[in-house]
Order: C-alpha cells, then sequence, then structure tokens
C-alpha cells in the first residue's frame, strides 16, 4: 500500500496477442487457427471459530469461470477512472449484551465527518468515520479507545496526505496513551475496527477479530482478516517474537493476536511484543456496484458467514431500506443462532435507494444454483 493515499481508481493491464500484418495469406489462416486457441487462460471465553478455505482445480476454475461469464460478470476497465460517482452514506447500529454477563462492545459513527471534526480543503468529501471495539477484561480499553481514536487520527502530522501512516500511528498512540493513564484498568484490552470513507476511497483498519464485510451486488467482499493466534501469518508473527500459542490462545490468555491494552501481558513501550497493537489497512474504490458496508465484532461471525450476512442484509435493505433495522434483524438472526458473546453491528449504506433486484440473464446451458451459491461463486473467481 502506498505512504499516502491515492484516490484515482486502481486499473487492471490486460495482455495481448499481436500479429504480423506483412505476413502472407497462408500465414494468415494458420494464424487466425491458433489465434481461436488463445482464448483460453488459465482475557474472552473461549471462541472456537473454524475456517474453510475453498480450492479448485484449473478445470473446475474454467468451468466456473465460463459460469460467472453466463451471468454478466463484468470486469472493472478503465473507464472508472473518468465514474463521478460518490458516495451518500448513511448508517445504523445496533449493540445487545447477548448471553454474557457484562456488555464490553464499544461503538462510533459519523457519517458527516467535517462537521464532527471541523471544515478543512484537505478532507474530499463525503467523509465519514466508524468504528466497532471489542473489549475484554473490563471496558475501559474500549471505551478510551473509542473515545479517543478519530482524535489521534485526525492530529497526526501524516493527515490527510498520508492517511495509512496516520492511522497506524493513531491505533499505537492510542495504545501507549492507555496505559498512561493511571486512573483506568490497563489490564484491560480490546480489539479495534474502523473505516475511514474520503470520497470514493474506503480504508479499513482492523486489529482483532472484528470484521468488515463489503457488500457487493449480494457478493461478500472481506476487508479485514480476523487475527486470531492460530492464523499462519499471526502465529508466525507471534513465535518469532518469543510467544506461544496454547490451544488457540495466545501465551495461554487471550484469543486473539492483536489487540489494545492488555499491558500486563505487553512488552515495555516502543518494544516489539507477541501482541500488537499496530492494525492491517486494506483500502478500495467504491464504484455503484458497492451497496453497503457490515461491522460487527466477533459475536456476529462466530455463528455468520460473511456471505450469510451480506445476504441478509440485502434481503432486509430491499425490504424497508433502513440501516439500522439491517442491523437489528443480524443481530437478532445471530442470537437465533445461539451465540455466546456481546453482539455489536453497524452497517453503512452508500446510496439513499435501496439494493436493486438482481437480474440473472438466461442461459444457454441449464443450472441450478441459488443467488448465495452464485455469490460465494464469484468470490472464489475473484480471490483466485
Amino acid at each position: 500500500m502506498a505512504a499516502g493515499m491515492d484516490f484515482s481508481p486502481p486499473f487492471t493491464v490486460i495482455d495481448g496477442y499481436s500479429k504480423d500484418n506483412n505476413a502472407s495469406a497462408t500465414e494468415n489462416e494458420n494464424s487466425n487457427n491458433v489465434d481461436n486457441m488463445k482464448q483460453m487462460t488459465s482475557g474472552k471465553p473461549p471462541r472456537h471459530l473454524s475456517a474453510m478455505r475453498h480450492r479448485m482445480s484449473s478445470t473446475g476454475l474454467l468451468a466456473a469461470t465460463d459460469l460467472a461469464m453466463d451471468v454478466g460478470v463484468v470486469n472493472k476497465s478503465s473507464s472508472d477512472e473518468k465514474s463521478e460517482y460518490l458516495p451518500l452514506l448513511r448508517s445504523g447500529s445496533c449493540a445487545e449484551i447477548g448471553p454474557k454477563q457484562y456488555m464490553e462492545d464499544e461503538h462510533i459513527c459519523i457519517d458527516n465527518l467535517t462537521q464532527h471534526v471541523g471544515t478543512t480543503s484537505d478532507f474530499p468529501l463525503p467523509g465519514a468515520f466508524y468504528g466497532v471495539f471489542d473489549g475484554h477484561g473490563g471496558t475501559d480499553a474500549a471505551t478510551f479507545v473509542r473515545n479517543n481514536i478519530l482524535r489521534f487520527i485526525v492530529d497526526n502530522s501524516h493527515f490527510p496526505i498520508c492517511v495509512e501512516t496516520a492511522i497506524k500511528s493513531a491505533f499505537v498512540q492510542a495504545d501507549y496513551a492507555f496505559a498512561d493513564d493511571s486512573s483506568l484498568d490497563i489490564s484491560s484490552g480490546t480489539t479495534a475496527l474502523t473505516a475511514l470513507i474520503f470520497g470514493r476511497t474506503l480504508i479499513i483498519a482492523n486489529a482483532g477479530d472484528c470484521r468488515a464485510v463489503l457488500g457487493r451486488r449480494g457478493r461478500a467482499i472481506e476487508m479485514s482478516k480476523d487475527h486470531k493466534p492460530n492464523r499462519t501469518s499471526e502465529r508466525l508473527r507471534i513465535e518469532k517474537l518469543g510467544g506461544v500459542i496454547y490451544d488457540g490462545y495466545l501465551n495461554g490468555q487471550l484469543s486473539v493476536a492483536r489487540a489494545l491494552g492488555d499491558w500486563h501481558m505487553k512488552n515495555p513501550k516502543g518494544s516489539a511484543c507477541p501482541l500488537s497493537a499496530e492494525p492491517e489497512l486494506q483500502e478500495t474504490l467504491l464504484t455503484e456496484e458497492d451497496e453497503f458496508l457490515i461491522m460487527g465484532c466477533d459475536g456476529l461471525w462466530d455463528v455468520m458467514s460473511s456471505q450469510c450476512a451480506v445476504t441478509i442484509a440485502r434481503k432486509e435493505l430491499m425490504l424497508h431500506n433502513d440501516p439500522e433495522r439491517c442491523s437489528r434483524e443480524l443481530v437478532r438472526e445471530a442470537l437465533k443462532r445461539n451465540t455466546c458473546d456481546n453482539l455489536t453491528v453497524i452497517v453503512i449504506c452508500f446510496s439513499t435507494d435501496p439494493p436493486p433486484r438482481i437480474e440473472i440473464p438466461p442461459s444457454r446451458v441449464r443450472r441450478s444454483i441459488s443467488a448465495e451459491g452464485l455469490n460465494l461463486l464469484k468470490g472464489v473467481l475473484d480471490s483466485n
């Protein structure tokens, strides 16, 4: 990711094949036959969250590609660069204690960032900020980060020129500031998931196991990765820094590999530590295809897949077009599925209109596949 925030859209270079215009008629005929062949290309209570990786053989991938082409999957073109699209932001949230004895989640929703922090010519419009903070060992860490993280971002010397640097610095700065507050229980901790929107640019920052999922015409696009200790990259990082994992828990105590707070498990400030407060960032350029964003704590994702949540949310928005009612329905569904944790869900819509009905063009080949299955297939193709 670049050090500064780039508001120009990404582009894809597609390799092609050239022909020699001076070739003979016979060579042209043979070349045409060859060209025809070139078209085929290749701490919290224990949380046991199983992950499934979908793999496809090269033959299956080609067949799936044919299916995707039949249902109208369109690659982004350079015309996106000229798009004047801007999201129209509105949000709703729902937080419930669930079966837990205490509510330790916090969240924040700011649909108009310039109105909240003051007008500046450096802000691309629209601007918005959202966050979910899943506390453990008490509420002090989650409350502190919720109240201060945005201030640390906008006050950073790199903001708004190098937004990614400002966000990463703000997470660490918030962690240090929390440790210095003698009035708080610095052994409490919290995960942190934030979404910053500037114009068409969406930047997700995550430290912990909350998750952000983009709804793109009914398809789930995961915008963050869960920082579980058993995740390969996190396990390697932890072990390199002298940490250990027992039964899925960092040093036998914590079910996440990254968090703010938890200073009883950390080294002195400024030194590397198996439990990291530094977030992972993911940036995307929003288009008309992107309909809404779901942000939720692990109480939601422990009992619901990303695609299932997007399917439920889209159905709800098509019925009533209310992001708050939509977030409440996701919380209700998680409770029905017997989640064992607090629940916090934010739904951010990018348009004032409800999601349109998806029309699948008729295919020459008879197939039977559900809309959810189709969107899952598209997600697999995109990831490959």
